[in-house]
């Protein structure tokens, strides 16, 4: 199987193991979570997915987040002034999340796992999941500040 239908497959699996049918509409929202890396709101989720499915409704959306969630295949983030997005790696990493555009990528560590393991093994804790996120602005966003601030100081000089 390809990684396409490995995705797939469990998207099914995650549906039928929580009662529901897995509907064309439901396998495209998870699809398009489990293949986005920019961390996708459930709004943005309902126009991409309203594109080929019309009719889908922003309810199917969230109940399909959350039945993804709740299988493990997706894990919410929740992030300044209330957004929530969704991610689609639910492997121990953090999140650089920036508070003037709001890009978020991820940073893959082996020092998060380790402090992940540490915590377990020391508080023995048994870890379902794990968050760290990393507020800050993203060089794109600091370029444009620095860029900004000289054009001001070369048109007021």
């Amino acid at each position: 199987m390809t990684g396409h239908q490995d995705i797939e497959a469990s998207i099914i699996k995650a549906f039928r193991g929580k009662g529901y049918k897995a509907t064309p509409q439901r396998i495209a929202i998870g699809r398009f979570i489990l293949h986005s890396h920019k961390h996708p709101s459930a709004q943005i989720t309902y126009l991409e997915v309203r594109k080929v499915y019309p009719t889908v409704s922003l309810a199917t959306v969230y109940n399909t987040i959350k039945i993804l969630k709740e299988s493990d295949l997706v894990q919410e983030l929740n992030l300044p002034k209330g957004e929530r997005r969704f991610d689609s790696n639910t492997k121990p990493h953090a999140h650089l999340v920036c508070l003037q555009c709001g890009s978020i990528n991820d940073w893959m560590d082996p020092l998060i796992i380790k402090l992940v393991d540490i915590v377990s093994q020391k508080e023995n804790f048994r870890v379902t999941g794990s968050s760290l996120d990393i507020n800050g602005i993203c060089k794109t966003c600091a370029g444009v500040a620095k860029n900004t601030a000289i054009a001001q100081l070369t048109t007021t000089v």
